[in-house]
Order: C-alpha cells, then structure tokens, then sequence
C-alpha cells in the first residue's frame, strides 16, 4: 500500500509530538524534518528514526525533499513559501490555537486570555502567502475557565496550551492525515469580517489601547 509522505517543519516538543503521531499512523511515511539542529525534541526524535533533517531556517523548495504528499507545520517559525508550498502535491497543514479567523497572530492563546473570551479552541488549516489565513480544514472548541482571567496572561496561555490546546492540536492533525489518506480534502473559506490580528506579546515595543484597557481593569478588580 502506497504510504502518504509527510515533510514536518517544526520544534520543540509539539513538534515531536506530531513526529510521534505520524511514526504512529501506519500509513504515514514521515521523509524529513525542517528544526533547529540543537532541538532536543523533534530533531533528537528524527535522528533516532533516521529521518533526514533540514536545519531551520533553511527550508525552501530546493533543500525541501521531492515527491512530498504532504507538509505540516507543527510549532515552526520557518516562513513557507509559495515554491516550497506547492512541492507537496496535496498542500501544506498548520495548526493554529484559535479558532480561526479569530486571534491571526504568534500570541493567539494570551489574547484569548487578555479579551476575556468565554471559548477559544484549535483549528487546522491550508497554508497560504498570508499569516494564518488559509481555507480550515477542522475546528474544535474549547471553553476557557473563567479562573484563568485572575492569571498573569503568559502563566495562563502555557497552561492551556499544555493541558488542552496542544492535545487537541494533535487530534485535529490526526482527523486531517486520516481524511486526507483517503482523498477527503476539506477547505472552507475564512470569513474576514470576523478577523482579528494581534500583535506578538513578546515584542517589548508592543501598543495596543485594548490591551492596556484590560491592565488597568484587572489591577482595580484584583
């Protein structure tokens, strides 16, 4: 039975957790890795499989390997071009927490926290020129417990991200390579009226009136 081939650009332990789930599924056949070379999850993981891996930052449609089905992103911060987009023949898969088109943005999860959103969740879409806004392929919820609000937002965020976004980020990429093995390709337009982006919070330079809005409620309300 033909084997879908599967190129991964990614780090940390996301990334590894994907790689696991793509080693895991007997007809996946997972060609090569794009990660940061001293990555002590997806690229230790590769090199234990003999998976080829691309040094991050690298990637682009001659260094990325032929006859690629698909490719995923799974925590990379590596740009995907057109070219190297359209090497794999079916197309490339993100996953973004949020449910997209809401929370377009590095910091998705945090501003979820800091706007008081009373849902969030995870969505796994088709990779376009711009940033996160492809065609969704699946979506799933996810309620935020109102006791985060009282977190510091980054504190917060990890915890979601760890007990709850990261695992449904699995799930959903598991539905996507199942569908798509068997020639099931969903692609649903993202409604732009409802969009939001927001900036990355790491950045210290950062100005957004919401957000300072929002600080000063939480420190009268504390």
């Amino acid at each position: 039975m033909k084997k879908l081939r599967v190129f991964i650009s990614g780090q940390k332990y996301f990334g590894e957790l994907v790689l696991n789930l793509c080693n895991n599924m007997p007809f996946v056949e997972v060609v090569g890795v794009c990660a940061p070379l001293d990555d002590k999850y997806i690229t230790k993981t590769a090199r234990i499989f003999n998976i080829p891996v691309i040094p991050a930052g690298t990637l682009n449609a001659d260094t990325m390997p032929d006859n690629v089905d698909v490719g995923i992103t799974a925590h990379s911060f590596d740009y995907i071009g057109t070219r190297t987009r359209y090497k794999a023949k079916i197309g490339w898969i993100g996953y973004h927490p949020s449910l997209l088109p809401r929370h377009r943005g590095r910091s998705s999860i945090e501003w979820a926290v800091r706007m008081r959103d009373a849902v969030t969740g995870g969505t796994v879409f088709w990779l376009n020129s711009g940033i996160d806004r492809g065609d969704i392929a699946y979506q799933d919820i996810l309620f935020i417990d109102p006791k985060l609000y009282g977190m510091e937002p980054k504190k917060a965020a990890k915890l979601l991200w760890e007990h709850h976004l990261q695992g449904l980020g699995l799930s959903l990429i598991e539905t996507a390579l199942t569908d798509i093995n068997k020639g099931i390709i969903i692609k649903k337009p993202q409604h732009n009226a409802f969009s939001t982006f927001e900036p990355n919070t790491d950045v210290k330079d950062v100005f957004k009136p919401d957000l300072l809005m929002l600080e000063r409620y939480s420190s009268k309300s504390s």
